[in-house]
């Protein structure tokens, strides 16, 4: 077992003139990179940063959060990362609920303001003394990135940092992320060192990565897909990292070309838009040159077979399909190199070494193969709890310590998965978990709102995306893109819904439940009629 500290150390010691982050003004090999990390947590050291204290992470895919990340494991604190799109009041839940004491950001991305907003929640989190900003603008009280690291370079406390990092153990906690909840506010998983580093090695085995390998990472690093799978599992090998803030074909395309890239990560979605770029360069006479390509992983929805086709045969990645939760740090299942493009689409592959992989009835019995039920899973990948829920945590995890997924399942004789629906209402919108719930639940602070009920309808671009059942209140009348222009600005972008629809009553159960079944077949009757009409937002915020 390794602490994520050893792993870079140990990249670094391996491969240090390897290229370890590429960007497009500078680059950083495992010498430099592993030196940025120890001048990190000199700094944190300097500051006061205790061993355990929780440090919100809130940055676009950037070298800094690669430094960041590792420098806060190395002096054994926990990293918080924070979703790029969040508004005001989630950045005060998780950096609240997480009791966060330092925070690391940019001064603003993608039009959003983040000094502003932090300066607005600041007043209800007494406990955070620290942060720290990445570019042109500093707010008041606050640290710039450049000059924590400089101080760090100039400190004396090597010997605490020695001290610190040889405390460490491996089954400690070094992350906690947010996952949205099916009720109430967002739970925060807690992952070990031990839970990261493994399962980021058994993903990157799958792949047969070695030092020469160059990830293109679009997926966004505060997700498990971006921060395990794709820094972890490329630093565990000494390979590099070409880090994408924003995800545009064309320019994931020409980074493929640029730098020869040969492991690419994404959800089905990228995949099928760098597909129908590759495609129309082609016909247009002006062919990408993405002969590096390798192999990568598909995560985050289904993926459907001319798209996993056209990507293997095409694109010439090998690609692999991974199947996982947070929870479970992240990765369950994966197809591997030999299975067939039918094994690639219709299951999510086998459990991972040292995984077991189950499914079980209402009652928590293991089905008969072939049978539907929730897939649970139990190993060395099991988080280690929810933060402050030990109730919840006793929901998801069984004293045996069977993890449950929510996601229904059926699992073949020779141990292969499909996920068949989910227990739980959520929906993966571009590949981001979103539970209607959490919506549901803004949405009832709309003054004109009596009722509400919010399904996942599915979507040409981004798989899935939100829709809204409404009952207005008696007297009241809701134009549909009010709602819409309501949640711009004040929840997650990609969990704003895209289609309302305000009725007069739901369908309920005799004991007053809403049948959300029925919500989906309503929809489905009104997709294929055509009277379902998608929305876009009106005002600034997208």
């Amino acid at each position: 077992m390794r602490t994520l500290s050893q792993v870079l150390r140990d990249s670094a010691t391996r491969f240090p003139q390897h290229n370890a982050i590429i960007e497009e003004s500078s680059t950083l090999t495992y010498t430099q990179l592993n030196r940025n990390v120890d001048e990190l947590a000199r700094g944190l050291l300097d500051l006061g940063v205790g061993k355990g204290e929780k440090i919100g992470l809130w940055m676009p895919n950037i070298s800094q959060w690669v430094i960041v990340y590792f420098a806060v494991a190395r002096i054994g604190g926990v990293v918080v990362p924070m979703n790029t799109r969040y508004k005001t009041h989630e950045v005060e839940y998780i950096l609240g609920d997480s009791e966060a004491t330092t925070l690391f950001m940019v001064d603003a991305f993608a039009g959003i303001d983040y000094i502003d907003m932090v300066d607005q929640a600041r007043k209800a989190l007494p406990r955070l003394k620290h942060i720290v900003i990445v570019g042109d603008r500093a707010a008041p009280g606050s640290l710039r990135f450049d000059d924590l690291l400089r101080r760090g370079a100039a400190s004396m406390a090597d010997p605490l940092l020695t001290e610190r990092e040889a405390s460490l153990n491996p089954l400690e906690n070094v992350f906690i992320l947010y996952t949205s909840g099916t009720t109430g506010n967002p739970k925060g998983a807690m992952l070990s060192h031990h839970n990261i580093a493994h399962n980021a090695l058994q993903v990157t085995e799958v792949l047969h990565t070695t030092g020469d390998d160059v990830f293109l990472l679009p997926v966004p690093f505060f997700h498990c897909f971006g921060c395990v799978m794709g820094i972890a599992g490329a630093v565990t090998w000494g390979a590099s990292i070409v880090p994408m803030q924003v995800f545009k074909p064309e320019t994931a395309l020409e980074l493929i070309e640029n730098h020869g890239v040969s492991v690419l990560y994404g959800v089905p979605t990228m995949f099928v838009l760098e597909l129908e770029t590759y495609r129309r360069g082609k016909a247009n006479g002006t062919p990408y040159r993405i002969d590096s390509l390798r192999t990568g992983i598909m995560a985050g929805a289904p993926c459907p077979v001319e798209v996993m086709r056209g990507t293997m045969d095409e694109l010439g990645c090998n690609v692999s399909i991974a199947y996982g939760l947070t929870e479970a740090s992240p990765v369950i299942t994966m197809t591997r190199f030999h299975d067939s493009i039918g094994r690639r689409v219709e299951t999510v592959g086998r459990a991972l070494e040292g995984i077991e992989v189950k499914i079980a009835d209402d009652d928590r019995n293991p089905v008969a193969i072939g049978e539907m039920g929730e897939l649970a899973c139990r190993g060395y990948n099991v988080m280690m709890g929810y933060y402050k829920l030990p109730e919840k945590t006793a929901e998801a995890i069984d004293p045996q310590g069977w993890l449950y997924s929510g996601d229904l399942a059926t699992m073949d004789e020779e141990g292969y998965v499909k996920i068949v629906g989910r227990k739980k209402d959520m929906l993966i919108t571009g590949g981001f978990n979103v539970y209607p719930a959490e919506i549901e639940e803004f949405l009832f602070t709309h003054p004109q709102v009596q009722n509400v009920s919010v399904i996942g309808v599915p979507d040409a671009v981004f798989g899935e995306v939100a829709a809204a059942y409404i009952i207005p209140k008696e007297g009241e009348t809701i134009a549909p893109q009010t709602i819409v222009d309501f949640c711009v600005g004040e929840i997650a972008n990609f969990k704003v819904p895209r289609y309302v629809v305000v009725v007069d009553a739901l369908p309920m159960t005799q004991s007053g439940k809403i049948q959300k079944f029925r919500l989906r077949e309503l929809a489905k009757e009104a997709f294929d009629g055509g009277r379902m009409t998608k929305l876009a937002p009106t005002k600034k915020g997208t």
